[in-house]
């Protein structure tokens, strides 16, 4: 079976600037999943979420558009906003597990409510001309409470529903439970999308090959570690040159001077990417510790290209 792949998003990471640059230097990203945009009453959208969905800003990209929400008449508000924009898709985030997310009956905290859920996708998917996909934990903090979610998300015409097996208390810990998962995406009328702890070229196909009915795989914190990831899943984890990470990093650090006023700043965007990518480049603590200490964004980039010159 052919395989379909999502990148999840990353809040603060992922946005345009990253996602453009990835998809001009690596193959293998069939959709991109946008950081999720925080419905409100307006229906306006930020103009941090407006930059970020901009069909000018994603071009050649195939982009789908989060909403984070418990208030369905806000859901669809947000909705609708984003459809001017072109978008036919949007996403729902029941998976976030952050404390001042899932506080507000948000997120994975939305799944404490099945009954409250239940009513908001009725009224969103009678609300809204659009197709709707979900991204969901197995539940708060029992596993078996995903069987009860299934039968409500079958309830509606669901077009993806995208597992990651943790329940919210897992946050990131402990390992996906996979048997949850094969039995609650065998019930489900959904099409299934699988989420969690693919890292390596290895585990992909570790995966695929233990669950060859399901073709759509989602991506993050793996993409983040290594943006060729998905190119070495298909060729043999074969090696990749260099150049191309510096490029590509080169690249981000150039998008992220034109829109992000002050140095400073742009250094802890980059900053914050290496907390993922240093891991490319085994024996290279020393770099790592020089980048983490860097006063300014010139002394970071003497840092990364002594890096790369080492290499």
């Amino acid at each position: 079976m052919e395989k379909f792949f999502y990148f999840a998003p990353m809040e603060g990471i992922t946005g345009y600037i990253y996602r453009s640059a990835h998809s001009r230097h690596f193959r293998g990203a069939d959709c991109y999943v946008t950081p999720f945009i925080a419905s409100n009453q307006s229906g306006r959208l930020k103009t941090r979420d407006k930059n970020d969905i901009l069909p000018e800003h994603n071009r050649g990209i195939r982009l789908l558009p989060q909403i984070l929400s418990s208030r369905a008449e806000d859901f669809i508000l947000t909705a609708k906003g984003i459809k001017e924009f072109g978008y036919e898709e949007v996403n729902l985030n029941l998976g976030c597990p952050s404390p001042t997310v899932t506080s507000k009956k948000k997120g994975a905290g939305f799944l404490l409510h099945p009954e409250e859920l239940d009513r908001f996708l009725d009224e969103i998917f009678r609300g809204l001309d659009m197709e709707i996909s979900i991204k969901t934990r197995l539940g708060w903090s029992d596993p078996e409470e995903f069987f009860e979610l299934v039968e409500i998300f079958n309830r509606y015409p669901v077009k993806e529903l995208i597992i990651h097996p943790r329940v919210r208390m897992d946050f990131y810990k402990n390992k996906p439970n996979l048997a949850v998962f094969e039995k609650g995406a065998s019930k489900s009328r959904s099409v299934i999308c699988y989420n969690g702890d693919l890292f390596t070229a290895e585990d992909i196909r570790g995966f695929c090959n233990q669950f060859p009915q399901i073709g759509r795989l989602m991506i993050g914190r793996g993409l983040l570690r290594d943006p060729a990831l998905l190119e070495k899943a298909e060729e043999g984890n074969k090696a990749v040159d260099p150049i191309r990470y510096r490029d590509f990093i080169q690249d981000v650090c150039e998008g992220y001077r034109e829109v992000i006023p002050g140095d400073k700043n742009v250094l802890f965007k980059m900053k914050e990417l290496w907390g993922y990518l240093i891991d490319l480049f085994p024996g290279q603590e020393k770099a790592a510790k020089k980048i983490r200490k860097a006063k300014s964004l010139s002394e970071y980039e003497s840092v990364v290209e002594e890096l790369f010159a080492d290499l």
